[in-house]
C-alpha cells in the first residue's frame, strides 16, 4: 500500500501551484512573456517543483475561454491526463485533478483516479467542482441550474458515488434522484486516502465542502476578515465530525527591490492587462458564482488581472515571505502560489523566499520533509 499523501502528512504551511495547465496562467495579461501551457512548460515546471519540495500542483478545468485579445483560458490541458502523466515523471509532489460533476460520470472518475493512485504511489488529489460558469455548461450542451441546491445536490450524489466505489469490496445498484446505477464496483481502488479540494462561497457550497472535503478553497482578501471565516469554517466541519483545513491562491511578483516588482507589476497587471478578458470574468463570477464575496468584486478588478483575485505577493523576497507568513498566521493551511511565468520566476522564489520561510519555521527543508 502507497504511504499516506504528503497533504496529511506534513505539519508545515503547504504551497503548491494553480493553473499551469491554462493559457495564460492566473494572469490576465497581454504581455509576451505571458506563460504558455504547453505540456513542456507543465513538465519542466512540475520537475522544479518536485526538486524544490514544494507540495503540489492544482489545474484548473475550463472547456471555454473568457475572451478579450488573448482569450483568457481558451487553451487548457485536460486535468485528468494532464495529471497522470506529471505523476509518472515526478516523485514526491502530489498533483490534483480538478473535475466538474457535471461533465465526468462518477463511476468513469473513480476508475480513473484509482489508476492515477497506483502510477503516482498514492500522489493523486481531487479537487471537485459543482460547476457555475455557464457559457461552459452550454458548450458541452447543458444547462446551469439557477440554485446552487440543485447544484450541489447533484455534486452530492456524485462523490457519494465516488467514495462508494472506492471503499466497498461488493457490487451495488445506486438508485438516487440523479444517478440510477446497476452492478457497480470499484476494482481497483485507491490504496491511501485521496485528498478532496472543494473551492465554494454560498451556504450549500461550504456545506458541501466541510462534509466532503479535506480542503476548502478560498480568496484572502482581507485578512481579518478570513482570520474569522477561518474559525467559522473550521468549526462548522467539526459540528459535521471532520477537520478542515483552509487553503487559499495567491500570486507572486519577486524582485530583488521593491520598485522593481512594483514597476512590473504594473506592467503586466494593468498597462498591458486584457480588461475585455477581466470584464468577462468578472461579469460571470457576479452572474453565477459565489467564489468570491460580492460586496468585494468589483474592488479587486485590478487583482483580477494581476492574478485572478488571488492574495498579491509582490515586492522583495523578504516581503514575500512577509505575506505567506501573513496568510500562514491567519490560520490558512497553505497556498497555491502563480507567476507570470512560472518557469522563469519559481527558481528565483526557490532560492531567496523558500529559506526565509525556513527560518521562520513556517516551512521545512526538503531533506527535513525526507526525513519524517
Amino acid at each position: 500500500m502507497a504511504s499516506q499523501n504528503r497533504m496529511f502528512d506534513q505539519k508545515q504551511f503547504l504551497l503548491g501551484t494553480f493553473a499551469s495547465n491554462c493559457s495564460g496562467g492566473m494572469t490576465v495579461t497581454k504581455v509576451p512573456e505571458r506563460w504558455q501551457n504547453s505540456w513542456d512548460n507543465n513538465l519542466k515546471l512540475a520537475k522544479l517543483l518536485d526538486a524544490a519540495g514544494i507540495d503540489f500542483m492544482l489545474p484548473i478545468a475550463r472547456w471555454i475561454g473568457y475572451g478579450g485579445e488573448t482569450n483568457f483560458h481558451g487553451n487548457v490541458l485536460e486535468t485528468i491526463t494532464w495529471a497522470a502523466a506529471l505523476l509518472a515523471h515526478t516523485r514526491d509532489i502530489t498533483v490534483f485533478a480538478t473535475t466538474h460533476t457535471t461533465a465526468n460520470h462518477p463511476v468513469v472518475v473513480a476508475k480513473q483516479l484509482a489508476t492515477i493512485d497506483q502510477i503516482s504511489n498514492g500522489r493523486i488529489g481531487l479537487n471537485v467542482v459543482a460547476g457555475w460558469n455557464k457559457p461552459e455548461y452550454e458548450a458541452l450542451g447543458l444547462k446551469l441550474p439557477d440554485d446552487h441546491e440543485t447544484r450541489y445536490g447533484y455534486a452530492q450524489e456524485w462523490f457519494d458515488i465516488v467514495q462508494a466505489l472506492w471503499s466497498r469490496t461488493e457490487a451495488f445498484d445506486w438508485n438516487g434522484k440523479f444517478f440510477q446505477l446497476k452492478n457497480v464496483l470499484g476494482d481497483p481502488r485507491p490504496g491511501t486516502t485521496v485528498p478532496i479540494i472543494n473551492a465554494a462561497g454560498s451556504d450549500q457550497g461550504r456545506a458541501f465542502a466541510v462534509r466532503n472535503a479535506n480542503f476548502l478553497f478560498t480568496p484572502a482578501i482581507d485578512l481579518s476578515r478570513s482570520k474569522d471565516e477561518i474559525v467559522a469554517l473550521k468549526q462548522q466541519g467539526r459540528d459535521a465530525g471532520r477537520d478542515v483545513d483552509v487553503l487559499t491562491f495567491s500570486h507572486v511578483v519577486c524582485r530583488p527591490t521593491e520598485k522593481e516588482a512594483n514597476a512590473y507589476l504594473e506592467h503586466f497587471g494593468k498597462t498591458n492587462a486584457d480588461w475585455a478578458a477581466v470584464d468577462n470574468l468578472v461579469n460571470l463570477q457576479f452572474a453565477h458564482a459565489q467564489s468570491f464575496p460580492h460586496d468585494l468584486l468589483a474592488l479587486i478588478r485590478d487583482r483580477m488581472a494581476a492574478g485572478h483575485g488571488g492574495f498579491p505577493l509582490t515586492g522583495t523576497p523578504e516581503q514575500v515571505a512577509d505575506g505567506l507568513t501573513a496568510l500562514h498566521e491567519a490560520g490558512f493551511r497553505g497556498t497555491t502560489l502563480s507567476f507570470v511565468d512560472y518557469v522563469e520566476e519559481f527558481p528565483y522564489f526557490r532560492d531567496n523566499v523558500l529559506p526565509l520561510l525556513e527560518q521562520r519555521g513556517v516551512r521545512v527543508a526538503p531533506q527535513a520533509v525526507a526525513a519524517e
